[in-house]
């Protein structure tokens, strides 16, 4: 996904201007971005006190510079948001010129609406308290909700692990009978990009959930052909896992030959371990948007590398070039 730029050239520039700094939660993924550009990370010290306050100081100067803080909001989540906001601010007081918050997994993204009365909208809380720390532009990959990027007054660069994701699948079923399953409907326009990409036909999961019980669904059938065929079963996230097993058990009895299911966002919280282990699923691919932790490392979970798509968009935002040509403006909910 080049533009033209070599690492060396990226280097000089970064010299210069462009610094890359990460937070405690995406070290991993920003060191392997930081090799993409031919830079190294930034030095920055980030510690908590002994109340659970977090603290920030940059160890060289960042006046002028364009800066780029990656961190992902990974569990637990308000700490690790709090963390970006300080580093943020500590950059807006020491002068950098431009500030870009990198959130690979955007935190709350869930809670882009109100269900009832009473409920707040945290999805446009986090953009504001974004917007407020002196982050001038938002980068963040595969939002639950296309509309959550207007919740940030700056722009909003909107990347996808759809490349990746499919990439992986073609080569790793190639010469089988795929279909590509939508869990809901919620999520037809993500699997309609996957079958394009795959040039496999699609179905879905119809499905209802409870108003009174958070996570159970009480009705799911399958719409379109799957006997026979590998399904892949494409979601933006597995948190549960409830919704990926559930609906994997429905493929199998409809006589699918196999499941495997993808996502960009591996949380796996709660018994999500467990309920992949014993679930009828082949491989359960997913992104290192989130930090996979050792218990978490079971045989069939498969983690691909995004840092190449965020590097990209890295480089094409310093040097104010158009990030959705990078995708081929595929980047769109």
């Amino acid at each position: 996904m080049s533009n033209g730029v070599t690492p060396k050239q990226v280097e000089a520039l970064g010299r210069r201007h462009l610094m890359l700094f990460a937070g405690r939660a995406s070290k991993e993924l920003a060191n392997e971005v930081a090799g993409h550009l031919g830079i190294e990370c930034g030095s920055v010290e980030v510690r908590d006190f002994a109340n659970g306050e977090t603290y920030a100081r940059f160890g060289e100067s960042v006046r002028g510079t364009d800066a780029f803080v990656i961190q992902t909001h990974s569990a637990p989540v308000n700490e690790r948001i709090m963390e970006q906001l300080i580093m943020i601010d500590a950059l807006k007081r020491a002068s950098a010129k431009r500030i870009s918050a990198v959130v690979p997994y955007y935190g709350y993204s869930r809670q882009d609406k109100k269900g009832r009365g009473r409920e707040p909208i945290s999805a446009k809380l986090v953009a504001d308290m974004l917007d407020t720390a002196g982050a001038d532009r938002l980068i963040t990959m595969d939002l639950h909700s296309g509309q959550i990027q207007g919740f940030f007054d700056g722009p909003v660069d909107h990347l996808t692990a759809m490349p990746v994701l499919g990439e992986h699948i073609r080569t790793s079923c190639e010469g089988r009978d795929l279909v590509v399953v939508a869990p809901d409907a919620g999520r037809v326009r993500t699997a309609e990009k996957m079958a394009g990409q795959l040039g496999a036909p699609l179905a879905f999961l119809h499905k209802r959930r409870s108003r009174s019980e958070a996570h159970k669904i009480e009705v799911r059938e399958v719409v379109g052909e799957v006997d026979g065929r590998q399904c892949v079963l494409i979601d933006d996230m597995i948190d549960t896992a409830g919704t990926i097993v559930q609906g994997a058990e429905v493929l199998m009895a409809s006589g699918a030959e196999r499941v495997t299911a993808a996502a960009t966002h591996g949380i796996f919280s709660g018994p999500a371990i467990d309920r992949l282990k014993n679930a009828p699923i082949g491989e359960v691919v997913v992104t290192n948007t989130l930090p996979l932790a050792e218990d978490q490392r079971i045989d069939k979970i498969r983690v691909l590398s995004v840092a190449g798509i965020v590097a990209d968009a890295i480089r094409a935002v310093f040097e104010d070039a158009s990030v959705s040509e990078i995708f081929n403006d595929q980047n769109q909910l």
